[in-house]
């Protein structure tokens, strides 16, 4: 029981769009600033719904799941001209790659150490196919994002063992808070420090002044996403291609930005309006993370999640520090790849690293297009195998 109920679809929703306000109201103060918006929005809900304040469940989080997500991808991939990322952010790409090969691998080690058939056990699925869809549903979420998370929920069917994705949705938002805590205190470890290259990322980054923010910005921003969705559920319909739903979408997001980055150019602040859905969005997803559901549960799920984020963390600082690229790089990086666009660029603006923004953006909207794609190849090789 919770003091909002479930079917009172208008206080919930406004209870989400509340928790979004204060986590950008509370990012503004000293620590705050520090945990950045996402988290608090994250940790805000988490906290709401097990003190009964709110639900774990409600029709309104389906609404936020079912229409607001498919729109967050295009939203943010305006910004993703394919040629931009690589002049633009080559370094801290090929450092992002890293990181994305860092979370396979980790994903690969912790499949192989544990048995994982016995998670999921509610969903519609074969119990041999289990290790494959949480294999590619941890896989998307620590590469792009929680977007990413949701859609290999969707395509898994994970999702309709309501306890387990609640359990792993608290153990997937509590450990990403600890490690965004672990990627902030980095820079402070000196024996860390002295191991990588210096690389000057403070100097002040050229502003590139666009369009203004407008009403009708945001209004064809809106329109041009929901557009996009709309054309990639027609041919999802058309062709039986659900599987590939998010993959369709992804590729004509980037299709549109690359082929036509003017056009795309005009819908100033696409990626902030991206932003203030992504707030409620984290809200609605980690209401539903009982904690009570993941300690019934722990054991596996919190060495699954400690093995992945352990193995993702030597991948990339290890082969990171061979490869010549600096730790601020690094960090930004991982940040991109286990906590998203919105987290990155803020915490390396904390830090000072000014150059390092634009590409920690650049590098998450990556993580948003290779999420689920990568989340669905490892889902489906290792069904293939299994």
């Amino acid at each position: 029981m919770s003091l909002l109920a479930p079917d009172n679809h208008m206080a919930v929703m406004a209870s989400l769009f509340v928790i979004a306000g204060a986590a950008f109201l509370l990012e503004r103060t000293r620590i705050g600033s520090n945990l950045t918006g996402a988290v608090i929005a994250i940790l805000g809900a988490i906290l709401a719904a097990n003190l009964g304040i709110i639900p774990h469940d409600a029709p309104a989080y389906g609404f936020v799941f079912s229409y607001v997500v498919p729109v967050l991808i295009p939203l943010f991939l305006f910004k993703a001209d394919l040629r931009k990322i690589v002049m633009e952010a080559t370094r801290t790409t090929a450092a992002f790659l890293l990181a994305a090969l860092g979370t396979v691998v980790g994903v690969t080690v912790a499949a192989l150490l544990l048995d994982l058939s016995a998670l999921g056990a509610a969903a519609p699925i074969a119990p041999e196919q289990r290790e494959a869809a949480i294999a590619g549903l941890f896989t998307s979420t620590y590469i792009g994002g929680s977007v990413n998370y949701a859609a290999l929920g969707d395509l898994t069917r994970l999702r309709e063992d309501a306890s387990f994705f609640s359990a792993a949705t608290a153990a997937d938002n509590l450990f990403s808070a600890v490690y965004l805590g672990m990627l902030a205190l980095m820079p402070g470890w000196l024996w860390l420090s002295r191991r990588f290259v210096s690389h000057d990322d403070t100097e002040t980054v050229v502003d590139e002044t666009g369009p203004e923010i407008s009403a009708m910005s945001l209004c064809l921003a809106l329109a041009t996403a929901m557009g996009i969705v709309a054309v990639s559920d027609a041919l999802v319909s058309a062709f039986d291609l659900y599987a590939w739903r998010y993959v369709l979408i992804t590729v004509f997001a980037l299709g549109f930005a690359t082929a036509a980055p003017k056009l795309a150019s005009r819908l100033a602040g696409s990626f902030e309006l991206g932003v203030a859905l992504s707030f409620v969005f984290f809200a609605a997803i980690a209401a539903g993370a009982d904690v009570i559901a993941m300690l019934e549960v722990a054991p596996l799920l919190v060495a699954l999640v400690f093995i992945l984020l352990t193995v993702h963390a030597l991948v990339t600082f290890g082969l990171g520090s061979l490869l010549g690229l600096s730790l601020p790089e690094l960090i930004t990086a991982s940040n991109a790849a286990v906590l998203g666009a919105t987290t990155a660029p803020a915490l390396a603006a904390t830090k000072g690293w000014r150059n390092l923004v634009t590409p920690g953006v650049l590098v998450g909207v990556l993580g948003y297009a290779l999420g689920t794609f990568l989340g669905t190849v490892v889902y489906n090789f290792w069904g293939a195998i299994l």
